[in-house]
């Protein structure tokens, strides 16, 4: 993932700072995206004063006769957005939107504090990418560095390591490589010792 930087959708117009802030207080829901329209809808969204997540890192891609850096959703097919789940049809019918994740045709909320981890993880500047998702592992708590507080999953490829956050609601991760010095390792969470267990 050595080729990856991350970065994420930026703030919604000044102007529409008092609508997005009447939203803020709602959770943050997923919304599955068309292929290839993310960027488009969290735009058409954010232009309706709804807070917009965005998340994507930069990848290099190889034709024939160059290298260009492009910009990639970091959850492919999903963009986050906060809204009253009790008036989705705005969101419903958002160009590109296809769906809001739910259970059972509710919409189900991402919990925050994820949201927060990819935040955070993004903004670090480290490198950063989507890994397969993990569920259970050896949890660690980053000690210094850019992710200073943040907690996620340990996971060592060759001689490199990573940290990974995930959103559990949509079974899936993304990790940047760390420092192993920075992190220290915690104990093992009840949820864990019980997976673990089975």
């Amino acid at each position: 993932m050595g080729g990856f930087s991350s970065e994420s959708y930026g703030p919604a117009p000044v102007g529409e700072a008092i609508a997005e802030a009447s939203a803020a207080h709602y959770p943050w829901f997923a919304l599955h995206i068309k292929s290839n329209l993310e960027k488009i809808s969290a735009t058409i969204l954010e232009s309706k004063g709804l807070p917009v997540y965005y998340p994507s890192f930069k990848s290099r891609k190889r034709w024939s006769d160059r290298v260009k850096e492009i910009e990639v959703p970091l959850f492919a097919g999903y963009v986050f957005c906060r809204f009253d789940p009790e008036d989705r049809l705005p969101i419903l019918k958002t160009h590109g939107v296809l769906s809001i994740v739910g259970v059972a045709g509710v919409p189900a909320p991402v919990a925050e504090e994820e949201i927060q981890s990819v935040q955070k993880l993004v903004q670090s500047g480290l490198a950063a990418g989507p890994w397969p998702f993990v569920r259970t592992g050896q949890r660690v708590i980053i000690e210094r560095g850019p992710l200073a507080g943040s907690e996620g999953i340990l996971v060592q490829v060759k001689s490199q390591y990573r940290v990974v956050v995930s959103i559990s609601l949509l079974q899936r991760s993304v990790a940047a490589e760390i420092d192993i010095e920075m992190a220290r390792l915690l104990p093992p969470s009840a949820k864990d010792r019980i997976s673990s267990s089975n």
